[in-house]
């Protein structure tokens, strides 16, 4: 056992009403590494990118300045889009002094089941990265699909499918543009786009 502090999330949960996916990273970066108040916050994350490229056709689209990702725009698009966002963790160990999932050893999952029932009309869960894939699969007893690929799983009567996306990060050395592939594809298969 180690004796290094725990995180707990600094985020609630964004769920918005009518939101038909719910994305799940692992656990934010420290807040040093933050350009916005929000999911995704580190710049060097491509997420927004990714977004901006998919829906906007703009990699640039959610930047505000060279500095910071634009929440505001952000929180927007995912209210119009019918996009939740939150961690498959709610409390962490870093056991390095960085933001790699590698060193995160995960205290606390988040209760994924109970965010799933504050989103009635929710029928897809999507991991962005295998730290966040590994923690969910536990909790939904469910088959760990392949990168760019689903598995089904029961919730509360719903049949619902778990989406496993590459992981956005810089870390994962990948171009945006390959990235939003996997992304696209999996909006157009739950007719988000």
């Amino acid at each position: 056992m180690n004796n290094l502090p725990s995180e707990v999330h600094p985020l609630a949960p964004f769920l918005p009403d009518g939101a038909r996916v719910l994305m799940l990273g692992s656990f934010p970066p420290k807040r040093t590494r933050w350009s916005m108040e929000f999911f995704y916050p580190n710049l060097q994350n491509d997420m927004w990118r990714i977004m901006g490229l998919i829906f906007f056709n703009e990699k640039s689209h959610f930047l505000a300045d060279s500095k910071h990702f634009d929440r505001e725009r952000i929180m927007a698009f995912c209210r119009t889009a019918g996009l939740a966002l939150y961690d498959t963790a709610s409390e962490v160990v870093r056991l390095r002094d960085n933001a790699s999932d590698n060193f995160l050893q995960v205290v606390r999952p988040t209760d994924v089941r109970g965010l799933l029932g504050q989103l009635p009309l929710c029928r897809a869960v999507v991991t962005t990265g295998e730290k966040a894939t590994e923690t969910l699969v536990e909790q939904l007893s469910c088959e760990r699909p392949a990168v760019g690929a689903s598995t089904p799983f029961e919730y509360a009567g719903r049949t619902m499918r778990l989406y496993r996306m590459p992981s956005s990060s810089r870390a994962y050395p990948r171009p945006v543009e390959w990235k939003a592939e996997f992304y696209r594809k999996m909006f157009e298969e739950v007719g988000m786009i």
